[in-house]
């Protein structure tokens, strides 16, 4: 009998593990939550491919972009902000029942918000502003009880205000600004509510509650307006002892705060995370991980120099090897303790971290002790353009092409997509890498900014190499979005050519005179000195004068004449290449021409200096 009572006992214990294994498959034993996702996929509009690595046949999906996972491996988090997205928010994401962070703003989202929604007991954030969205607020929004901040601003929301809104408890922030929603509106509790630019909701213009309103401390009924004035007048004395006590503490605090500051100053200490804290190893944003010192140690071979990739201004690549197989490139910074603190170096690669795009190069995460301060980054298989140009087999020209289509679409989602927008500053073949499908991504992309966070917005030092440096920033040391623009093009006179900017002039003893040798060779119709001898014939002759006019157009010496990233993109695919080079050939023709010929000639004589290469490497960016 006992015997019987333990194989019983054991085969209920097995049935429930195994049920507790299964609670996220379906019948078809496909993960729910992989299930959701796909749902949300399939209802959006993905112009630029971030969500294209989400797989429907995967078994789980905390190895997707944009979706982070706890340590259950249960997604949390879903953000994919400033991403251009459109189409509608499935009713899916009901399913995601362990959400905790949504964050979908400043897209092209519209529809309805999806009621089901109210079934995410655990979120926490719910940030849906700057989208189209569109019809009321559902009232299933009440039961979510554990959320903190919520935002809807700036969408095309009509209706009343739900009155189950008043039942959050927990909200501390709520934005309601710029829709068409219209009154009553319930008294909600949260610390910080935003309610103006709602015409129907302050249609007179006369309640004190709306006039000037940007952030209110706590809603009121705007029904009951003149009743919650009164009532408030008996403890405006009271109020004022509890302002002034507040304001008395948070003075001593800040003088507190700034005394530390200053010892710490003083004794030229900085604060760090020990890099044994464990608790510290997840960034909650884009699943970025913070590595152990050890780890990378391991991982590169003590750094040996036997794994190195590249090197550059910035520092050494090395190429790592974790333990389960996993192939990496780690950056290892120079000046590692002179960077900067820890909370800004932080804050810095989570900013970088945030810009997702199939064409840039993605950080998997990073590492901070007291003297070092390093990279992790997927290793990219073929290499870096540069290096490609030089090996075997060659590049064919469709390859060419397609690179320089890929690496415009990078920056330009760096330039006009991101936000905040990055300029990348060092853009040149050797920075633009090549995944296992010849795929163009973009490298190093933050780093400009990532080490130069304590200068001014006018950069006193250069970086770049020269030969891609536009006229403007060596000379002044102001960078624009036009300066990456100019490095493009001389990216695609070396997809052209296969020599690096800095060989290919001087190939033809132009002394250096580069881009006047290409306009003068443009002119006489004969582009065949200028393509790569290693393709022989094997190219497009019309696919290559765009490309040139392309080239010619980015590299203009001003930069108000150089196109935009969007329009180098757009002619690149066949659009308004035309009209764009007539334009710029009728203003070489008129005013232009004679200061555009001298301002060449200055910059030319910039690469005729006996020590350029020496600059070159003193200049050069991260490799």
């Amino acid at each position: 009998m006992g015997t019987q009572r333990g194989i019983a006992l054991l085969s209920f214990t097995f049935f429930l593990l195994l049920s507790s294994a299964n609670a996220l498959l379906s019948p078809k034993g496909v993960n729910f939550e992989v299930q959701a996702l796909m749902g949300i996929k399939d209802s959006l509009e993905d112009p630029h491919g971030v969500l294209d690595n989400w797989d429907g046949d995967a078994v789980d999906p905390c190895s997707w972009t944009m979706v982070t996972c706890s340590s259950e491996n249960l997604v949390i988090g879903l953000g994919t902000p400033s991403q251009s997205l459109s189409g509608t928010l499935s009713p899916s994401i009901g399913n995601l029942t362990n959400l905790q962070i949504v964050l979908l703003q400043n897209n092209n989202i519209s529809g309805p918000i999806p009621s089901e929604l109210g079934k995410l007991s655990k979120l926490q954030t719910l940030d849906l502003s700057n989208n189209f969205f569109s019809g009321g607020i559902p009232p299933s929004l009440g039961h979510l009880r554990s959320l903190q901040y919520l935002r809807f601003n700036n969408n095309s929301l009509v209706g009343e205000c739900p009155e189950s809104l008043a039942n959050m408890t927990q909200l501390n922030f709520l934005d309601l600004s710029y829709n068409n929603l219209s009154g009553p509106v319930p008294r909600i509790l949260a610390k910080s509510f935003s309610i103006i630019g709602n015409p129907l909701v302050c249609a007179t213009g006369k309640e004190p509650n709306c006039h000037g309103m940007t952030l209110m401390p706590m809603s009121m009924n705007l029904n009951n307006t003149e009743d919650a004035l009164q009532s408030g007048r008996p403890k405006t004395h009271k109020m004022a002892i509890a302002f002034g006590l507040s304001l008395g503490c948070l003075c001593l605090i800040v003088l507190g705060f700034g005394l530390v500051l200053w010892w710490r100053h003083k004794h030229n200490q900085q604060a760090f995370f020990d890099v044994k804290d464990r608790h510290h190893e997840e960034v909650y944003l884009g699943n970025l991980k913070r590595f152990q010192f050890r780890e990378l140690q391991i991982a590169t071979n003590n750094f040996s120099s036997k794994n190195i990739l590249g090197k550059g201004g910035f520092g050494n690549v090395y190429k790592g090897v974790f333990p389960d197989g996993t192939l990496v490139a780690v950056k290892r910074l120079k000046d590692g303790n002179a960077i900067g603190g820890e909370i800004q170096f932080q804050t810095e690669v989570e900013m970088i971290s945030l810009a997702v795009h199939r064409n840039l190069l993605r950080l998997y995460g990073f590492c901070m002790t007291p003297t070092e301060r390093l990279l992790v980054y997927p290793y990219m298989s073929n290499g870096s353009v540069a290096s490609r140009l030089k090996g075997k087999p060659v590049l064919d020209w469709g390859t060419r092409k397609h690179i320089a289509l890929g690496a415009g679409r990078g920056l330009l989602y760096l330039h006009e997509q991101c936000d905040p927008k990055i300029i990348h500053r060092d853009v040149k073949a050797a920075n633009i890498l090549l995944d296992d499908y010849y795929e163009a991504v973009v490298g190093d992309f933050g780093l400009a900014k990532l080490l130069d966070h304590q200068d001014s917005h006018v950069t006193t030092a250069v970086r770049g190499t020269v030969g891609h440096i536009a006229p403007e920033y060596l000379s002044t040391g102001q960078s624009s979005e036009k300066t990456d623009v100019f490095g493009f093009g001389i990216l695609l006179l070396e997809l052209i050519t296969g020599q690096r900017a800095l060989e290919f002039g001087k190939s033809a003893n132009n002394k250096g005179a580069m881009l006047d040798w290409v306009k003068k060779i443009h002119q006489e119709k004969k582009l065949d000195m200028l393509v790569d001898k290693d393709l022989k014939n094997n190219y497009d002759r019309i696919e290559l004068e765009e490309m040139v006019q392309v080239a010619l157009l980015c590299t203009q010496y001003l930069p108000g004449h150089r196109p935009k990233m969007s329009e180098v993109v757009r002619m690149l695919e066949g659009d308004g290449l035309a009209e764009k080079w007539e334009a710029s050939q009728r203003v070489d023709t008129t005013k232009c021409k004679p200061q555009e010929s001298s301002s060449s000639d200055r910059y030319s004589d910039l690469t005729d200096d006996s020590l350029l290469l020496v600059q070159a490497m003193e200049l050069s960016g991260p490799r």
